[in-house]
């Protein structure tokens, strides 16, 4: 049923599209170029949600299928409330005119579609249009680094000026170019950081897709380490698996990729970065996500030991953690850092001004620095992509957090 509903608005959509396109073209070979066209799309659509279904979204393959599925949809879709709103229009209008005698058409009694509305239709759909296929070929490795100095009256004093660099959603079974892979890590290297720090989802599902990639991330490096956590892709959750042990060998083999790169993975513990007499904690959880979301993570058991007024940077993948169980936890965690939204790859961004994505509506953290109290969230955007192979106005993020200690902020 839902594939027949499916199709049948796919039609619909198509039929609006086209009228549209006819406005603008008589010609005899349009509406064979315009639906052949639709129809191969449509097709490549199925057969990726059907006969590679098993493999939820892990080749490049796969997510170019649905970036242009997108790519051809989404402009269509904006041609269609266009011209539907004309009709809504143009229906009661012609039918007063026919009731009053005074309908003139010669098409009936509707009068005719106004060439200047499909052409605004058309001129507006070509902008996600070329968005799309702009975020699919440039977008997704366009890498941004964001910068944020973060004051603490209670940091320990040898650790003022302390920078870390946070990468999260590195996804890596998306990635189709080693070459501007590599640039974004060495774009990362190149901060210089004492703490490099990862929050979780590695992988699209499988272990194996970072084999490809395990040497390029194997060359981050920083002083005090680089520490990361799971996130609920790291898990295999989302394909089938022949047998539980088959699922629970492949969450091992990913751990054990992380300690071949020499990151230290932290599963609901924590760890001491030691500067002369001072300390601070960096404490890190398995995924904790609202909803339907796995909910491994164990504050409790991770931050144990741990007194309130100890500093601590709590790594947690999911932002809703932070919202439910996190920001106003009586053991006091100073800083979180997080990722999972991805700005849902889609966005308008004005630096300094002005940030939207329509996954707001869905977390209302998504994107950048949050407080609560002298309590701050970060939320990165993510290194990679999924889904869509691209991204449109949010880009990918590579953050460096510095941490200040109040009385010396000028």
């Amino acid at each position: 049923m839902r594939w027949i509903i499916f199709l049948l608005l796919y039609l619909l959509v198509d039929f609006y599209a086209y009228q549209g396109v006819k406005t603008l073209s008589r010609h005899p070979l349009t509406p064979w170029l315009f639906f052949g066209a639709s129809f191969l799309v449509l097709g490549l659509f199925v057969w990726q949600i059907t006969l590679l279904s098993d493999q939820r979204n892990t080749s490049p393959l796969q997510l170019y299928t649905f970036g242009i599925f997108l790519a051809f949809f989404v402009p269509k879709l904006i041609v269609f409330a266009i011209l539907l709103t004309e009709d809504l229009i143009r229906l009661p209008w012609g039918l007063w005119r026919h009731w009053l005698g005074t309908s003139a058409d010669v098409d009936g009694f509707l009068p005719s579609r106004r060439l200047f509305v499909s052409r605004l239709a058309l001129g507006l759909a070509a902008l996600p249009f070329g968005a799309l296929l702009y975020g699919m070929i440039r977008g997704k490795y366009q890498y941004q680094v964001l910068k944020y100095q973060l004051s603490f009256a209670d940091l320990p004093e040898a650790f003022d000026g302390y920078t870390i660099t946070q990468i999260s959603d590195l996804h890596c079974g998306s990635f189709d170019d080693e070459q501007k892979v590599a640039y974004g890590i060495n774009l990362i290297q190149e901060q210089d950081s004492d703490l490099i720090v990862f929050t979780g989802d590695l992988v699209n599902n499988k272990a194996e897709e970072l084999d490809r990639w395990q040497k390029i991330f194997g060359q981050l490096t920083a002083p005090d380490g680089v520490f990361s956590v799971l996130g609920n892709h790291d898990y295999g959750d989302y394909v089938p698996w022949p047998s539980a042990e088959a699922k629970s060998e492949n969450l091992d083999r990913l751990k054990q990729g992380q300690q071949e790169m020499g990151w230290r993975l932290l599963l609901n513990e924590q760890a001491t970065i030691t500067k002369g007499d001072d300390k601070i904690h960096l404490v890190g959880v398995e995924n904790w996500g609202a909803g339907g979301f796995k909910k491994s993570g164990d504050l409790v058991s991770a931050s144990s030991g741990l007194a309130p007024d100890d500093f601590k940077i709590l790594l947690s993948h999911d932002p809703s953690h932070w919202e439910q169980q996190v920001k106003d936890n009586d053991q006091n965690f100073h800083l979180t850092l997080s990722g999972h939204t991805h700005g849902m790859q889609f966005g308008v961004e004005i630096p300094g001004w002005f940030k939207w994505s329509p996954v707001k509506y869905r977390y209302p953290y998504w994107a950048g620095i949050y407080k609560n109290k002298n309590r701050f969230l970060n939320v990165n955007r993510g290194f990679g992509f999924l889904g869509y192979p691209g991204r449109v106005g949010i880009k990918p993020e590579v953050t460096v957090i510095q941490l200040k200690k109040s009385e010396n902020i000028g």
